[in-house]
């Protein structure tokens, strides 16, 4: 796992009893027949464009969400935001996924609202980079188990040694806690959902030194950080 592209052949390979693999698998009900393939791009073109650009921070949180990364393939990303996505890493076309009308999700207008004010990129990451659900429910979010995170460990040390950060921020406390014994400075953040949504965007806008209420209209990168990736442009 030592390229983007090998990165995410590897997690499109991990299978594991009620988690949806959204790079290897397609939901019969939203998705379109080359959902799984549109999803690995999506990913792979995120992590050539942020590696370019020399992005030197992760913000990790716990779970694929399935109204977020399960549908685009970006971690704490809706389709509501895969444009914002593209415009902040220098102009970059992703490409919906999924059937129907777009879906948002609340950590991701958060989360994307404080990129949004501090215009500076950060790789986006879960603890369990897969979408694990109920059984027999698989529209439904679940917290991962210790034995899951386990098997998907190999996978964020794999992202630590391919972009080797400065710093990580931990979104909640279950992200924090799974990432107790690297040694890299965590930086630990309330997550936005269940209340958390004021403290988190006040952790942001603390860390980064940024007034939370008047974010930048326009984040981007310049565009020859994606010209020199070879990824396509908007």
């Amino acid at each position: 796992m030592k390229t983007p592209r090998s990165f995410v052949a590897a997690l499109a390979r991990t299978r594991l009893d009620s988690v949806f693999n959204p790079y290897a698998e397609a939901c019969p009900e939203h998705d379109r027949a080359d959902a799984p393939a549109l999803r690995r791009r999506n990913l792979e073109a995120w992590l050539e464009a942020a590696l370019v650009a020399r992005v030197d921070t992760i913000w990790i949180a716990r779970d694929l969400g399935y109204r977020g990364g399960r549908r685009t393939g970006l971690p704490l990303t809706d389709e509501v935001h895969l444009k914002d996505a593209g415009t902040l890493l220098g102009g970059i076309e992703f490409h919906r996924a999924t059937r129907g009308p777009v879906v948002a999700e609340r950590t991701a207008a958060i989360v994307w609202r404080m990129l949004t004010a501090i215009a500076e990129p950060a790789v986006l990451w879960n603890v369990f980079p897969l979408h694990p659900h109920g059984a027999g429910d698989p529209l439904s979010n679940r917290c991962h188990t210790r034995t899951e995170r386990e098997a998907t460990a190999p996978l964020l040390r794999g992202l630590i040694a391919i972009f080797r950060p400065r710093r990580i921020v931990a979104i909640g406390r279950d992200a924090q806690l799974a990432l107790e014994g690297l040694d890299i400075p965590v930086t630990g953040v309330r997550h936005p959902s269940y209340g958390g949504q004021a403290d988190f965007i006040a952790g942001i806008a603390a860390l980064y030194g940024v007034d939370p209420e008047r974010p930048s209209a326009s984040p981007q990168l310049p565009l020859d950080h994606a010209a020199s990736a070879g990824l396509a442009l908007a």
